[in-house]
């Protein structure tokens, strides 16, 4: 285990490593069962418990004690773009949307596909470097909801000011700070999140939804795409990702034994906070891309002087056992991702390597 590489990647992300060795122990027999886990039907007795424990877990790790359900879907965050206005906005007249990154734009877009929906407020023309204000705007209360991304796993923002929608559903895309930080999750009437950052390996969506979105619903829609199928069937409607949900199941266990959302906040924060360090310190050797106040713990983001020397660092970083680090191709430059499963040492090692590059390249 020695040669595992210091895993940066934004997802497919950095697994807890005991994770991974009790994966690896129960993969072809699966707990005596005479079969591994991804043979199993679905209809097993075993694989139900499974299913139920892990919605109970994730709903306990999050404080929501009553009043949601958890949905375990496939499609990863992108299907729920175009599944939240199906269900909510074909019943309304409008909803409105947070524009704070690409992944914000991209659920916009595909709600302006299925119905009227409004930019509540937008740093698109600052290139998202900081995140937009929301109290100005004027929901409608007759709104179906307002959608927010909570943290821009492209730009390396996060939103730390939730807005006052007096009644108006919240909805928000949490998919690369669940379980990484602490929010008042009670506000909101929707959250959703592919597991592929902080919960588990990719193959299946957490969607959390609150009891009473259901009486808002569309029935004019295939039964495949209603959360409410979702809900009747727990989750068993069709063939899920077995798997991937037994992973998440390990994964919130071990997030339990580290001491819950809580202290791996503080965790992150720690680890955040040694990369931006070297950053603010190098006197724009490296460049933060986002505003400081706006920055986000999970994805750390900053730019050097020319593409050239991006490109270096790179290269460079991949030979010392770093992973990951390349910026998304859409903006370019660097990018760690530091999700729960990333060590404190891999932070600072990268914090060294960061000094050392700047040292032999200034």
């Amino acid at each position: 285990m020695t040669d595992r590489r210091y895993n940066f990647n934004p997802g497919p992300a950095a697994l807890p490593l005991p994770v991974l060795v009790q994966a690896q122990e129960e993969l072809v027999e699966h707990r005596k069962l005479g079969m591994s886990l991804m043979e199993m039907s679905h209809r097993s007795r075993y694989v139900e418990e499974l299913n139920a424990e892990t919605q109970q877990l994730l709903l306990r790790s999050l404080g929501l004690n009553k009043g949601y359900h958890v949905l375990f879907m496939g499609g990863g965050a992108s299907s729920q773009f175009a599944l939240i206005p199906l269900n909510f906005l074909l019943t309304k007249s409008a909803a409105a949307y947070a524009l704070t990154g690409s992944f914000a734009e991209k659920a916009y877009s595909e709600a302006c596909f299925i119905g009227n929906a409004q930019i509540a407020a937008s740093s698109k023309d600052q290139q998202w470097r900081s995140i937009p204000s929301i109290r100005d705007y004027q929901l409608d209360p007759a709104l179906a909801y307002l959608h927010l991304t909570t943290n821009n796993t492209i730009e390396g923002s996060r939103i730390n000011e939730l807005p006052d929608t007096k009644g108006i559903p919240l909805i928000a895309d949490m998919t690369s700070d669940l379980l990484g930080r602490q929010l008042p999750l009670q506000t909101f009437a929707m959250i959703y999140a592919g597991a592929q950052k902080n919960l588990g390996p990719a193959g299946v969506t957490a969607v959390i939804l609150r009891e009473d979105m259901l009486k808002h619903a569309s029935k004019q829609i295939p039964l495949i795409f209603r959360y409410e199928t979702f809900v009747n069937n727990q989750s068993l409607f069709n063939t899920p990702p077995v798997h991937a949900i037994y992973m998440m199941n390990l994964v919130l266990k071990w997030a339990v034994q580290q001491g819950g959302v809580s202290t791996l906040e503080k965790q992150n924060a720690k680890k955040a906070q040694l990369v931006y360090q070297v950053i603010d310190g190098s006197e724009g050797f490296y460049q933060g891309i986002v505003d400081e106040a706006d920055r986000s713990l999970m994805n750390i983001t900053w730019r050097m002087a020319s593409e050239e020397l991006e490109q270096r660092f790179i290269a460079e970083s991949e030979q010392h056992g770093f992973e990951g680090l390349a910026g998304h191709r859409s903006i370019g430059g660097l990018r760690a991702s530091a999700y729960n499963a990333v060590p404190v040492e891999a932070c600072e090692a990268l914090a060294a390597f960061m000094k050392e590059f700047r040292r032999r390249n200034q």
